[in-house]
């Protein structure tokens, strides 16, 4: 069964955030608030978790993971960014998108899509997800929760819980977005908007 944490939308407790790190830590896979909406996610390492967003989500092996950076420092270790390319992110962050860039090495391989080793980065406006991050203190894998054969992402709680229970191992109760996140392909360092989602795509069309 997952353990349900109820966490503070403004003053995360301090308490909580580190149970759900330790969760994380010990190969854990959650459902978390965003921005946006809900979100599956899992450490850096935790290869059976990343296995499970795939078997939970029914996804192919070009689907795009995003690390959830807590800044620009945390998102600068993981993909190669040109100054173009910076200012315009910069711009857009922190907030409702999600960016495709060519990763470092410090990326997983089984993280990048297959052909283009490319991988989803964002820097998320809500105070929860931003305080579990640097809790953690490096960035969280993960995929909008949008379960196969529905339109819309889950935007409850005690419904992923519900939905869920025995294929995560904990539930972040709290406000969430209700649309996933623009995502914009920066590939060949110009824009491509692939998906509209919460974040205006206006910048990047």
């Amino acid at each position: 069964m997952a353990r349900y944490f109820d966490i503070h939308p403004d003053n995360p407790q301090r308490r909580s955030l580190g149970q759900v790190v330790d969760l994380l830590r010990e190969d854990g896979l959650i459902a978390y608030p965003t921005d946006s909406c809900y979100a599956l996610g899992c450490q850096l390492g935790n290869r059976d978790g990343i296995d499970r967003i795939r078997t939970i989500r029914q996804l192919d092996d070009r689907h795009h993971f995003t690390l959830v950076c807590e800044n620009f420092a945390q998102l600068g270790q993981f993909v190669h960014i040109s100054n173009a390319v910076f200012r315009s992110v910069k711009a857009a962050t922190p907030g409702s998108y999600t960016f495709i860039l060519p990763a470092t090495k410090e990326v997983p391989r089984r993280l990048l899509h297959p052909k283009k080793k490319t991988v989803g980065v964002r820097i998320p406006a809500h105070v929860v997800t931003q305080a579990l991050v640097a809790e953690l203190g490096e960035p969280l894998v993960s995929s909008t929760l949008l379960l196969p054969g529905q339109d819309e992402p889950m935007t409850q709680g005690w419904e992923i819980k519900e939905e869920l229970d025995n294929q995560i191992d904990a539930v972040i109760d709290g406000e969430a977005g209700t649309e996933p996140t623009t995502v914009v392909d920066f590939s060949d360092d110009v824009p491509e908007v692939v998906r509209v989602g919460a974040g205006d795509p206006t910048p990047f069309e």
